[in-house]
């Protein structure tokens, strides 16, 4: 373990497609978001549910700054999972799918845990997944959803057993 660094364990082939998620949901919430999307929506609850002019008002005042934040939480993600597709030109088929540590800096694990929890909620969304029943561990559209939240727990632990 090295100080301030939270090691977890990922395969190369993870990293990849955990940075391609990272990517499509960086365009979800771009600059040309579709703020009637109901996994944007999702991303930026309103405190007014019952007063629909006073969700109004506070989404159009609150929205670009919140999807912004989470923006930089996931360009701080991908920016660590860059090296990824570059080594897997030269990586023996084998390795793709062998887990190898992963270190994550301590000031990135926030931004790491917030990026997993909103893709999450992104796929949640799509799935139709709003309480617990609704979600069908035998349905294979859900493999993503739960992936992303055993990493997500992996990480957590990762965190809490080596101090931070």
């Amino acid at each position: 373990m090295s100080a301030g660094i939270v090691q977890v364990r990922l395969a190369p082939a993870e990293e990849l497609q955990l940075r391609h998620l990272i990517e499509d949901f960086r365009e979800l919430i771009g600059a040309e978001r579709d703020s009637a999307d109901p996994a944007v929506a999702r991303l930026t609850p309103s405190p007014y549910p019952g007063d629909s002019d006073a969700a109004h008002e506070f989404r159009a005042a609150t929205e670009d700054d919140l999807l912004g934040r989470r923006d930089a939480d996931a360009a701080t993600v991908v920016a660590a999972l860059a090296s990824t597709e570059q080594e897997l030109v030269t990586m023996a088929e084998e390795k793709l799918f062998a887990e190898r540590e992963r270190g994550i800096p301590v000031e990135d694990l926030d931004a790491w845990l917030r990026t997993l929890t909103a893709l999450r909620l992104v796929i949640a969304t799509r799935l139709g997944i709003d309480r617990e029943e609704h979600h069908d561990p035998d349905d294979a559209r859900f493999g993503v959803y739960d992936w992303l939240g055993y990493r997500l727990e992996l990480l957590i632990e990762a965190a809490e057993e080596q101090g931070f």
